[in-house]
């Protein structure tokens, strides 16, 4: 199934980790001017928050919150760095990519005491390990890791160190910027203090707006913010105080939004979605080692939000000529972000179907063809 572009649009193919391919009803969705202050808007907001919960298995009822935060997923994040970690504790970020060592940036300019847990981009963290640091260093109040590290694509083993953070009583954050929506994330299990994600990634919307699943008495609890925009608790306390954002909201953005957690639950919800980018996934890693690509992780680790690839041996290969050609025949990438490897990224999420997959494919035949690049001969 491939979904036609409206008339007279020249919308690329995004096979990103996000801003992705949304859907013709997600753009229709915004084009209506709603006020801040709107009762419909008002009303609009509630209902996003409350279905987010849901996706995550839990409720208001239930001990728990979810906050709505202006800008990109970063912004979450930092919201809940900020705010999460006490004036004295310390923050132990474990991680395997470049939004774990984002994170420990976040930490550095805010101020926060932080210390590092890392392991290769091409491993996942092991839960001993972290039950190793929490004894030896007693200072650390906090702990944060990434879900779906879209460096590499790999999907790190929250539950199993979450069960070990919990049983030291820290607080537990992770960064489900890349998962939430397309990978089941369950909060009533207990461990997870704070999930952050964003509209534009799994959940299929538009960026613009953030996201903060938390625990409720853990937003009480958090510490005096270190940002004024970026303040967790007192964002939390306005929406529940009005239903109102504290600044101007991305009024355009949520009712997107809203559209996409439709379109979410006619797929089948969080399943169903996985199952459709797990086929795009699987039909995408055969065809392009069927085309002689490397993925840079091992079977056993790959998630299926995003794949890396390493570049092929040959003297012909040149990436941004590769990429520059997809580009110009609609179909966008991604660049690399691995530290030690020569690779690029090519997502599966987002308003794709295997169709689409099969078309960057024969695409990216063509263009190595044309490139002069081998291919394997089969």
């Amino acid at each position: 199934m491939t979904e036609q572009r409206p008339a007279g649009a020249a919308d690329k193919k995004l096979f990103t980790p996000g801003p992705l391919t949304t859907s013709p009803s997600v753009k229709q969705a915004m084009l209506r001017d709603l006020g801040s202050r709107d009762f419909e808007f008002i009303e609009l907001v509630h209902r996003v928050r409350i279905r987010l919960l849901a996706l995550a298995g839990v409720s208001p009822a239930a001990g728990y919150e979810a906050v709505l935060m202006q800008g990109s997923g970063t912004f979450a994040v930092e919201a809940v760095l900020g705010s999460s970690v006490p004036r004295d504790g310390k923050l132990l970020v474990i991680a395997n990519g470049a939004y774990g060592e984002r994170m420990l940036r976040i930490a550095t300019v805010l101020g926060i005491a932080s210390r590092a847990l890392r392991c290769p981009e091409d491993a996942v963290p092991e839960a001993v390990d972290v039950e190793r640091v929490l004894a030896a260093d007693p200072a650390v109040t906090t702990v944060a890791i990434v879900h779906c590290e879209t460096t590499t694509g790999i999907v790190n083993p929250i539950d199993a160190i979450g069960t070990v953070v919990c049983r030291f009583g820290k607080t537990y954050c992770v960064d489900a910027m890349s998962s939430f929506g397309g990978i089941p994330l369950n909060l009533a299990g207990g461990t997870i203090d704070f999930a952050m994600t964003s509209a534009n990634k799994c959940l299929e919307g538009v960026p613009g707006v953030s996201i903060v699943l938390a625990r409720r008495s853990a937003i009480e609890d958090a510490a005096a913010a270190r940002s004024l925009s970026l303040d967790l608790r007192a964002q939390w306390r306005g929406l529940e105080a009005d239903g109102q954002f504290r600044f101007t909201p991305p009024t355009h953005v949520i009712l997107a939004l809203s559209q996409a957690l439709d379109e979410l639950a006619a797929e089948g919800g969080v399943s169903g979605r996985a199952a459709r980018y797990a086929a795009n996934h699987a039909r995408l890693l055969a065809g392009m080692q069927e085309l002689g690509f490397e993925p840079y992780l091992r079977s056993a680790l790959r998630g299926y939000v995003i794949a890396s690839f390493r570049y092929p041996v040959d003297p012909h290969f040149d990436f941004e000529t590769f990429y520059a050609r997809l580009n110009e025949r609609g179909l966008v990438i991604y660049p690399g972000k691995v530290s030690r490897a020569d690779c690029f990224r090519i997502g599966t999420i987002g308003r794709l179907f295997p169709d689409d997959i099969d078309l960057l494919l024969a695409t990216i035949r063509a263009t190595l063809l044309e490139m002069g690049v081998a291919l394997p001969v089969r």
